[in-house]
C-alpha cells in the first residue's frame, strides 16, 4: 500500500487538520467529537442543513459545508458511520432557529447512527426532521442496506435543500424539496479498479485484469454484475440505459446530468463519458439543461465513474442555479 498518510489509523482527522487550514475562511473542524461546521455568520431563523457518513467519498460531504449548501458534515472513519455523539453535536452547532434536516444516505449504519443522534437532539428541544437518500439504481437490497444506496445523487440533494434553506423556507418546505429531489434523482456506477482503505492495506475487492464491475456501490459494495472490460462507449451504455429504464421515460423532461469520478479517474476520461451518456439521454428524448462533471463523491483511490440523472422542474432547476459557495463547490 502507497499513501501519503503517517499513521493511517489518524488518516481522517489529519486530512481534517489540513483542510481546515486550507479553508479557514468557509470552514472549522470541532475535534471531540468530530464535525465541520461552517465558519461564517449566518442570518438568524433559517434552517439548517447537515448530513454525512463515512470518510473516504471526499469532497462529499465536508467538501459541501458553506454558504448555499450544508451547514455542518458529520464525518465518520473511513467507510463508516459516523456517532450519534457526532450527530447531536452537529445539530446543536448548526441550529439556526428554524429546525435541522439531515440529509442521510441509505446505510444501515447511517440511518440508526442519524436517527439516534436526531431523537437526542430532539431531546435538546431542537425541531429536527430527516430525508433518506437512495438514488442507487443498481441494487434494490443488499447485505449493506435495506433498499437502494445513496451515492452521488446525495450532492444534488444537498444543494438545493442547502438553496432552498439560504432563501429562507421552512423547515417542512426544505424537507419536502429534499424528498422531491429524492424522488427524481438516479445514479448509476462502475468501477474498473478496487480502492485499499488505509487501515485495512489492501483492496476492497479482486477484479481480473480484463474486468470491470458494473453497478458498484461507493464503499466497494458487489454490483450488478461483472463483465469484460470495453470502451466507454459500451461501459456508458451499460449505466446509463438501467437509469432511463428506471424513470421509465424522460420524452420532453428536462434534467441534469452529472458525470462523477470515483477518485481515480482523469477528467478527460470523465468528459469522454459524459458526451456518450448525453447522447444516450438525448435519443431518449431528454433535454440536457444542466451538467457536472468532476470527482465529487469518491471511494478513495478507485477507478470507475457514475453517472447520475436528475428529472428537473422551474423551481429546482432555479434552486441549482442558486449561489453557493463551499470548499468543493462553487458559483
Amino acid at each position: 500500500m502507497k499513501k501519503l498518510l503517517d499513521d493511517p489509523a489518524e488518516a481522517v482527522t489529519d486530512s481534517l487538520r489540513g483542510f481546515a487550514l486550507a479553508h479557514a475562511d468557509l470552514v472549522s473542524v470541532h475535534d471531540s467529537p468530530l464535525f465541520v461546521h461552517r465558519a461564517d455568520d449566518r442570518p438568524p431563523g433559517r434552517v439548517a442543513v447537515i448530513s454525512g457518513g463515512g470518510s473516504g467519498h471526499e469532497p462529499l460531504h465536508v467538501g459541501f459545508v458553506g454558504h448555499g449548501m450544508l451547514d455542518a458534515a458529520v464525518p465518520g472513519q473511513v467507510f463508516t458511520s459516523p456517532t450519534p455523539d457526532q450527530v447531536t453535536a452537529a445539530v446543536l452547532q448548526a441550529a439556526n432557529g428554524a429546525g435541522v434536516l439531515a440529509l442521510v444516505k441509505n446505510y444501515t449504519g447511517d440511518v440508526l447512527n442519524f436517527e439516534a443522534g436526531l431523537e437526542l437532539a430532539d431531546a435538546e428541544g431542537i425541531e429536527v426532521s430527516s430525508v433518506l437518500v437512495d438514488d442507487d439504481v443498481a441494487v434494490e437490497d443488499s447485505q449493506f442496506t435495506a433498499g437502494r444506496r445513496g451515492v452521488a445523487g446525495t450532492l444534488p440533494v444537498e444543494k438545493i435543500a442547502g438553496a432552498a434553506a439560504a432563501r429562507g423556507d421552512s423547515l417542512a418546505a426544505v424537507t419536502e424539496l429534499a424528498r422531491r429531489t429524492v424522488s427524481r434523482v438516479r445514479s448509476m456506477g462502475v468501477a474498473l479498479t478496487a480502492c485499499t482503505v488505509p487501515h485495512v492495506g489492501r483492496p476492497s475487492f479482486d477484479l481480473a485484469e480484463n474486468e470491470v464491475e458494473i453497478g458498484i456501490g461507493i464503499h466497494g459494495e458487489p454490483g450488478r454484475h461483472r463483465v469484460e472490460a470495453s470502451g466507454a462507449s459500451d461501459i456508458t451504455r451499460r449505466l446509463v440505459e438501467p437509469v432511463i429504464a428506471d424513470f421509465e421515460s424522460l420524452a420532453g423532461e428536462q434534467v441534469l446530468l452529472f458525470v462523477n469520478g470515483m477518485g481515480g479517474t482523469p477528467l478527460s476520461e470523465l468528459y469522454v463519458v459524459y458526451a456518450h451518456a448525453r447522447g444516450l439521454l438525448e435519443d431518449a428524448g431528454a433535454q440536457v439543461t444542466r451538467s457536472l462533471v468532476g470527482s465529487y463523491v469518491t471511494s478513495l483511490e478507485m477507478q470507475g465513474a457514475s453517472v447520475t440523472v436528475l428529472r428537473l422542474d422551474d423551481e429546482l432547476t432555479e434552486l441549482w442555479d442558486a449561489p453557493v459557495r463551499t470548499p468543493a463547490l462553487t458559483w
